[in-house]
């Protein structure tokens, strides 16, 4: 093989530095928990390790894939898409040339205020897109849908972002919950609610419609017992259009915004040699602050198989945090250093998401934007919660995007002006 590319080489160095800080600290996070809570477990039945690959969701066995491997069954439900959509929503330009958006929203907790926020100002602008493809982690898993329904979810996304409370999303908030729950720091009951109340039957019929019409949701969460990136493919799904699908759909949610430690993990129920068992689920940026391309498929060979030799895909992300954040000293107390190391490794796996990105749109001459909450800024803390701050983010993601918006097109550090 030929000598790569010295930016490749710059790419997959910086990758594997942030990788590196990102499991160191939650490696240090994980070890003050198990010290605390000692080696007391809770019981329940996971999927036998010779198994696990094996393990789907009965009933839907083709609704997710592992990162870091090429999906069968991904790569053919996005053939169909190609199928289905209607050139209305991806209309080729003047050089014959489709244009394929693709939005893909952050982690950041509360921070994600900014990015609901940022839709309803490039709604403003009138140049927002129809995306074919939208993604979310976290508090971007919660984004999401409604960002892939579109602009006449931006109000929905509005209230969640700047009148959810603290008591909205969690409870029993405290280092002795560790101890006495031995899972998490706090109880996840309040948000589980907040998903059931927004996402509903209705909703979950709409998303299966833009599922058929050729768009796709994807989700991650991070799979503990195989420690693997999980993408769900929820408009399929939504396309199941019953209530264990509304069940799952709830389900892939919360376990994809339950941030390890602070919550405790969710535990789908998956079938594995004709047996039920359970997978232990949490928040995916353990393994990815946000995706595009994590390998389960590779779009611009499926846009050939299509027949579509003049496609191309144009990303967009929105970073829901900082990367360059004001210091401000840390309280010495449990709970205020776990909730710094989360942020703190969240931010470093971004950078690293940003050049893994930026690496995908260089292969495969794809366009790359993306927006983070500007340096200055005081942010406070994610997990916070409070109104007043969410509003003031809120509106600086809507004036942000109202300028233009400006995107970057490299990834950080690299260039004059890029963060």
């Amino acid at each position: 093989m030929g000598r790569q590319p010295a930016w490749t080489r710059d790419v997959l160095i910086a990758l594997g530095r942030a990788r590196w800080r990102a499991r160191s600290v939650l490696a240090a996070m994980a070890f003050a928990c198990f010290w605390l809570a000692g080696c007391a477990t809770l019981p329940r039945d996971p999927v036998p390790v010779e198994l696990t690959g094996s393990a789907t969701i009965a009933g839907m066995p083709d609704v997710r894939a592992a990162a870091g491997r090429r999906s069968d069954a991904m790569e053919r439900d996005f053939l169909q898409s190609l199928q289905d959509e209607s050139a209305a929503d991806f209309p080729p330009d003047a050089n014959g040339e489709t244009r394929y958006p693709q939005l893909a929203l952050s982690g950041g907790g509360s921070f994600g205020a900014f990015g609901a926020g940022f839709l309803g100002g490039w709604t403003a602008t009138g140049r927002r897109p129809v995306f074919k493809v939208v993604t979310g982690v976290s508090t971007g898993a919660l984004m999401a849908p409604f960002a892939f329904l579109g602009p006449r979810y931006d109000d929905i996304l509005q209230r969640l972002y700047t009148t959810t409370t603290r008591a909205d999303v969690l409870a029993g908030f405290s280092a002795a919950g560790v101890v006495f729950r031995h899972d998490s720091l706090a109880r996840s009951d309040p948000l589980a609610s907040l998903i059931e109340r927004y996402v509903d039957a209705p909703l979950l019929a709409q998303v299966a419609a833009a599922h058929r019409s050729g768009r796709r949701l994807y989700i991650g969460t991070a799979n503990l017992d195989a420690r693997e990136f999980i993408v769900w493919n929820m408009g399929l799904i939504a396309t199941h259009a019953d209530a264990r699908a509304l069940e799952l759909f709830r389900t892939i949610l919360l376990a994809s915004s339950s941030v390890p430690i602070v919550f405790p993990p969710v535990l789908v129920e998956v079938e594995a040699g004709g047996k039920r068992f359970d997978e232990m689920h949490v928040d995916g940026f353990i393994g990815a602050n946000v995706f595009v391309n994590v390998g389960v498929l590779d779009t611009s060979h499926l846009y050939r198989a299509a027949g579509k030799h003049a496609a191309r895909d144009e990303i967009f992300v929105i970073h829901n945090g900082q990367l360059d954040p004001p210091a401000r000293p840390a309280e010495r107390s449990f709970r205020s250093i776990a909730t710094r190391v989360i942020e703190s490794s969240g931010r470093s796996t971004i950078i690293g998401d940003l050049f893994r990105e930026y690496a995908f749109a260089q292969r495969n001459g794809s366009a790359f934007h993306w927006v983070t909450i500007e340096t200055g800024q005081e942010l406070g803390d994610p997990l916070a919660f409070d109104p007043v701050q969410m509003k003031r983010l809120f509106e600086l993601g809507e004036r942000t995007a109202k300028r233009g918006p400006v995107w970057y097109t490299l990834p950080p550090g690299i260039g004059p002006g890029v963060p």
